[in-house]
């Protein structure tokens, strides 16, 4: 199993020792030919509009979309949930206009609002201790879309079939639970 990290901008790295430490293999990702390789691809966090303009500028869009909507597992955080998102609330930018939810930008605030809280997450026997670096929240989700954990201000972390996302960064923490759980939903 090989996982694919976009490596245009943001916590490649940090996800890719991530994935090391669940037990899989993990590259950056950066061409068309690299994302036609992967069984699975990480939206690392990052600024959301700068990775949007690089993916088209990179010329990534058609064959991130084409695979995802062919099936292929993949992860977005914090930017990459924005990136997934069919709509961002008063805001216009690229998105790949596949995950059904409407996308709050900035929903704590500026980066000094930014946060660490312990969550409860559906399936895990313990809380997640989650790092929100001027993160979003989901809203207005569609039919489809399950929330996995969520706080006052919205949904925090999704899955749409093979579409997870989360506002925050695990990537971040030492906690490897949320990248075996992608790993799982690529092993099905």
């Amino acid at each position: 199993m090989k996982i694919g990290v976009l490596a245009l901008q943001g916590d490649v790295s940090e996800h890719i020792k991530m994935i090391e430490l669940a037990g899989a293999n993990a590259v950056p990702v950066k061409t068309i030919e690299n994302i036609k390789k992967i069984d699975g691809l990480i939206i690392p966090g990052g600024e959301s509009t700068t990775i949007g303009k690089l993916i088209k500028n990179y010329k990534l869009e058609v064959i991130i979309k084409e695979r995802i909507n062919k099936g292929m597992p993949v992860y977005g955080t914090c930017t990459g949930m924005i990136l997934l998102a069919k709509k961002i609330q008063r805001f216009e930018q690229f998105t790949f206009d596949i995950l059904d939810i409407t996308v709050v930008r900035n929903a704590f605030g500026r980066q000094v609002d930014s946060m660490e809280i312990d969550l409860d997450v559906k399936g895990f026997d313990s809380k997640f201790h989650a790092i929100f670096i001027r993160g979003p929240v989901a809203i207005n989700l569609g039919p489809d879309v399950e929330v996995l954990s969520s706080i006052p201000e919205g949904a925090v972390f999704l899955r749409q079939n093979n579409i997870l996302v989360s506002s925050f960064h695990p990537e971040l923490g030492n906690d490897i639970r949320i990248h075996r759980y992608f790993l799982d939903m690529i092993k099905k």
